[in-house]
């Protein structure tokens, strides 16, 4: 099958493109390999995807829709992971159009991509923040989702009705997933975990928002690629999900939410050192509770994640010493 992944340089995205290599996909792999974080983290996801015979990478950026559209003519993908995007809640404060460039623009042009392409089913990136800070937990994809507290947020939300006029007008199968907290080895450098790992390795306190009273819905990137690869080999059935279009949005999380001085134990436990810790207030944005209801995934493809967080925890350490040689 060939499989035109966007963000393949990123976190999930090199993580998902080394499953389906590893399985015997062919994929293109599509990045602008932009400066939001460190470009060398990305050439070196990059590295370890190279190798692979069915492998092809072309940077480009997903907002600039010739460059895409030409991705598409030469590879003709028969499926599309999109996973590229501007990433970050906090991040939104400070360059809102970037979202607006990459999350709204981008995901138009990803649409219209697969509407000319002949795509046979699109998988993209949603998130937990659509919840908000009012939700019942655990979040459930049937609540309504109007309210967000972030612009981040609410370009996630943007994407998800994007995509049902899409599947509604042109019988474009669509599935968004939300994910929850992704985190392990080959992160991300502005989350939690990367963050904290670094202050204390260097002997430097780490910020702890809210007071240290959150709750997250920790997901370890291993699981989310099980349910990502799963959810592309099963497009959405109009008549499977009682819908009168092929249009499906799942969470996909660890459905264990765990509190985030538990989460820092993990760490330090792993680390065998103890964190300074610098108390904050709520970071504006910021929401003091996600869990994940996956009951739906699980019927759907028979989503069950198995990580325990101190497990994955501990696995991320081991690269992080490895690669940063600490």
């Amino acid at each position: 099958m060939r499989v035109l992944v966007t963000g393949a340089a990123g976190f999930i995205g090199a993580a998902v493109s080394e499953r389906l290599l590893a399985r015997g996909d062919e994929v293109l792999g599509f990045d602008s390999l932009n400066e939001y974080y460190d470009v060398s983290l990305k050439h070196a996801r990059l590295a370890r995807l190279s190798p692979a015979a069915g492998f092809t990478f072309l940077q480009g950026n997903v907002a600039d829709r010739v460059s895409l559209d030409r991705a598409c003519a030469g590879f003709r993908p028969e499926r599309i992971v999109h996973l590229a995007a501007q990433a970050g809640v906090r991040y939104s404060l400070t360059d809102p159009h970037a979202y607006g460039e990459a999350n709204l623009v981008g995901f138009l042009n990803v649409l219209e991509a697969c509407r000319h392409n002949d795509v046979a089913h699109l998988v993209y990136a949603s998130s937990s923040s659509v919840y908000g800070a009012d939700s019942q937990a655990p979040f459930s994809e049937q609540v309504t989702v109007d309210h967000p507290v972030s612009l981040y947020a609410a370009t996630k939300k943007a994407n998800e009705l994007m995509a049902h006029a899409y599947s509604h007008l042109f019988k474009l199968p669509t599935t968004g997933l939300r994910f929850f907290t992704v985190y392990g080895p080959w992160g991300r450098p502005d989350m939690a975990l990367f963050l904290f790992t670094r202050a204390i390795l260097e002997g430097q306190p780490i910020d702890v928002f809210n007071g240290g009273d959150l709750v997250r819905d920790f997901t370890y990137v291993d699981d989310v690629v099980e349910g990502v690869v799963r959810v592309l080999d099963r497009p959405p059935e109009v008549d499977a999900l009682e819908r009168q279009v092929p249009y499906a949005v799942f969470n996909i999380g660890n459905g264990q939410p765990t509190p985030l001085m538990d989460y820092i134990a993990a760490l330090e436990a792993s680390l065998g050192l103890q964190a300074g810790k610098r108390f904050l207030p709520m970071q504006p944005g910021d929401v003091p509770l996600t869990s994940a209801d996956t009951t739906a995934l699980d019927r759907w493809v028979g989503y069950q994640p198995n990580t325990p967080v101190r497990e994955g925890v501990a696995k991320f350490v081991e690269w992080y010493r490895a690669y940063y040689g600490v």
